[in-house]
């Protein structure tokens, strides 16, 4: 524990890195200077990214800001949820088994497949013509 009450976190989803800092507070939620509503736009990324604080019951009561760079939103917004969670769990140990269990510690190490030679794309095959 950090002795002015700030705790931080890295979380990474896809190409997407957030660093996350949270302290007791009014419930300020920022990303890169914005209102976190307002830079992630869609009501399901918000959602997506401040489950954890909802979950244990912290909304309204942390003050967090956020810098996120690389990858798209949705990225972005599964690394906040990752930063957010540890961040949680640096405050106090006790927060791991619910968690744990709603699995939000659990990095999604999905990425993208790389695009084969000779292919337009991972997967796709060129048309093939017999005549």
């Amino acid at each position: 524990m950090t002795a002015d009450n700030k705790f931080s976190a890295t979380g990474r989803r896809k190409e997407a890195v957030a660093r996350v800092s949270i302290v007791p507070g009014k419930g300020i939620f920022t990303i890169n200077g914005k209102p976190y509503e307002d830079y992630l736009m869609r009501e399901t990324l918000v959602n997506h990214a401040k489950a954890p604080l909802v979950l244990m019951e912290l909304e309204g009561k942390l003050d967090i800001e956020c810098r996120t760079r690389g990858g798209g939103i949705a990225g972005q917004a599964g690394a906040v949820r990752l930063a957010i969670s540890r961040a949680i769990l640096a405050m106090d140990e006790d927060n791991r088994k619910t968690l744990r269990g709603s699995g939000f510690l659990t990095r999604d190490s999905r990425m993208v497949e790389r695009k084969k030679y000779g292919q337009p794309k991972a997967r796709k095959r060129f048309q093939y013509s017999k005549r």
